[in-house]
């Protein structure tokens, strides 16, 4: 007796790749923003308008009116949260969704997706630490890894599936490394500065003891080597023939120029808090320009299509 097989029907909701890299790109500039939330929030002093976490006070989550406008800069930051998880919800749903899915996809959108509560948390340990410094620069950092996945992610997402291969010699791509790593050293230093400086978040809160001048000279130091690694980026590629990369060099040493002019002149201005929140901008703008350099130093090719044989014709039906 012939037996009857039921196959349960697979329903797909396909979403366009144009879709996709659209969520991709706008959880890139949401990560940004709540970067520049962040800082307004401690340029303004409210980093403890909620005085606890997870809720906002004892006995609310939200906060009230005897808080005042310190309590409702700090709220509106940590809904702005939900705002940029959703968007990473979207993000990672849309990978699921995504037929046929590029390799390597589905990590990043759960990556960026698992980052959005894990800072979260850094951010309520800021607070029940009673910011911290040290705890507040891991807070930023945390942010800037985030970025960073969220620009993978949408990399990926204008690549074609084939492997990655390389478009300049092995020595370039080194020192394109390398300078990837100097820039996020950069980055961390930075994170000292700031928590040697005014900017505490609140009145009362501690510093971390370091001398502002002495670590203020060390970031400058390594802003100078990076800045000068990737000059040489930029003449190293041309003398290659990497058009693309060179272009990508030129345009990561334009933002560290205007970075390091926006830092200077924080500097000897006392750090102002809009010139401090531009620094803060300027800092992820760098990231991203630094991750464009090291991402054209390879690209992906697509995958030749199979010579795969046409399937045969179906039998005619003999007649009657």
């Amino acid at each position: 007796m012939r037996r009857i097989r039921f196959v349960k029907p697979s329903v797909r909701f396909p979403v366009s790749p144009t879709l996709l890299r659209r969520l991709a790109y706008a959880s890139i500039i949401a990560n940004v923003a709540i970067v520049v939330t962040g800082g307004a929030v401690r340029l303004t002093a409210s980093g403890l308008g909620c005085p606890t976490w997870p809720r906002c006070t004892d006995e609310s989550y939200h906060t009230t009116p005897e808080m005042g406008v310190h309590g409702m800069i700090e709220f509106g930051n940590r809904l702005l949260t939900f705002a940029v998880g959703v968007i990473a919800l979207a993000v990672l749903l849309a990978v699921l969704a995504q037929r046929p899915r590029p390799r390597g996809l589905l990590p990043l959108a759960i990556a960026v997706f698992l980052g959005i509560p894990a800072q979260a948390v850094i951010g309520g340990i800021t607070v029940l630490t009673d910011l911290n410094p040290w705890v507040v620069g891991l807070h930023f950092l945390a942010s800037m890894a985030v970025i960073a996945a969220a620009y993978a992610l949408w990399r990926r997402t204008v690549e074609p599936d084939g492997p990655a291969m390389p478009t300049v010699p092995a020595p370039l791509r080194t020192l394109a490394l390398l300078t990837t790593v100097v820039s996020a050293t950069v980055l961390v230093v930075g994170t000292w500065v700031t928590g040697s400086g005014p900017h505490a978040g609140d009145k009362g809160a501690a510093r971390n003891g370091l001398d502002p001048e002495s670590i203020s000279q060390v970031h400058a130091d390594g802003v100078f080597l990076l800045i000068g690694l990737s000059v040489a980026l930029v003449f190293a590629f041309r003398a290659v023939g990497a058009t693309r990369a060179a272009r990508a060099a030129a345009v990561l040493v334009a933002v560290e120029l205007g970075q390091g002019l926006i830092g200077f002149v924080q500097y000897f201005t006392h750090l102002p808090g809009a010139l401090v929140a531009a620094h803060m901008l300027g800092s992820c703008l760098v990231l991203l320009a630094t991750l464009a350099m090291l991402w054209s130093t390879r690209e992906r090719r697509p995958v030749a299509p199979e010579n795969r044989p046409s399937p045969a014709a179906e039998p005619v039906p003999a007649a009657v």
